[in-house]
């Protein structure tokens, strides 16, 4: 039996909702493995949770910066959402996203090498900031949208500024059509992936180790069903999940194209602009998606009232 402490079983009652017994049960036959112990309460009935879900605990903001084909959003993290609305900050955002596109490279340590504006790299600008600001600032991540011809859409949520938000979209388009016949279609795609969250373009996209796990899933819950109807179950509900997970199957949240998928609607536009639209990428991003923050008094609180778990 794996030593299950207070914090492990917090830890997954807030990512799947499941008791507390339940979750200290699930660990214990899992080995402490977080992950696994998910999936076993999942098979057991005892959570309905489609994917991993963690609590947004970094501050800071996420900023989109495009020029022409070529779209970038990067995460720039505080420890207090405060830090946000400093100008400071928010400049030094808006320039790593601008620094991203003008160097062509998204990888971080790339990026803090990086000559910055007004002398010395990127890193250096982050230094100087930590000491001005007098908080921990970091550089956590970026990622590019690209197209050869087309529309680069966007979209930034919770906005404080022009391009600085928590939560960036980028959504590349793919046509001959002009480029500004496509914008309403690039921010309307946009805002879907904001708020739909998809975790791939299609099901080709997809990571086989969670299409995988998914299957594993579906047939850890119908288990002792006869192998040809277990089969046709899960066939039946990886249809489901591609619906959830993958953008262009996934149904429009804009009443105007309400019944159509992101897919159809991305048809239809070609049909209206005499020439094939494709969405060739996309990219999400939300503030602190991953990170957790570290709340002790709830694990004392249950150790306190059940004794060591």
């Amino acid at each position: 039996m794996a030593n299950v402490t207070a914090a492990m079983v917090k830890d997954l009652r807030e990512k799947t909702g499941a008791g507390m017994m339940d979750c200290k049960n699930a660990l214990g036959e899992t080995g402490g493995e977080i992950e696994a112990a998910i999936d076993w309460l999942r098979k057991k009935g005892l959570s309905k949770a489609a994917k991993k879900s963690g609590r947004i605990a970094a501050e800071g903001l996420v900023a989109v910066f495009i020029r022409g084909f070529d779209g970038v959003v990067v995460e720039l993290n505080s420890e207090t959402d405060f830090v946000a609305r400093n100008t400071e900050f928010q400049a030094l955002a808006r320039n790593i996203a601008r620094l991203a596109v003008e160097t062509g490279t998204t990888d971080v340590e790339s990026l803090k090498a990086a000559a910055y504006p007004g002398g010395g790299t990127l890193g250096d600008a982050i230094a100087d900031a930590v000491s001005t600001i007098g908080e921990n600032i970091t550089l956590r991540r970026a990622a590019a949208a690209h197209t050869g011809q087309g529309f680069i859409g966007q979209y930034v949520h919770n906005a404080v500024s022009e391009g600085l938000g928590k939560i960036g979209v980028l959504v590349a388009l793919e046509s001959r059509a002009n480029p500004q016949a496509l914008a309403p279609l690039g921010r309307l795609i946009a805002l879907h992936v904001a708020a739909a969250n998809p975790l791939a373009l299609d099901e080709a996209g997809l990571d086989p180790a969670a299409v995988a796990r998914e299957r594993a899933v579906l047939a850890g819950k119908n288990e002792g069903k006869p192998p040809h109807v277990l089969e046709k179950i899960v066939e039946s509900g990886l249809k489901t999940y591609f619906k959830e997970v993958c953008l262009l199957d996934q149904p429009s949240i804009h009443a105007e194209h309400a019944g159509k998928t992101i897919g159809q609607v991305v048809t239809d536009a070609g049909k209206m602009a005499r020439t094939p639209v494709s969405v060739k990428a996309f990219v999400r991003y939300a503030l602190g998606e991953g990170i957790e923050k570290q709340e002790s008094d709830f694990a004392a609180e249950v150790a306190a009232a059940r004794g060591d778990i």
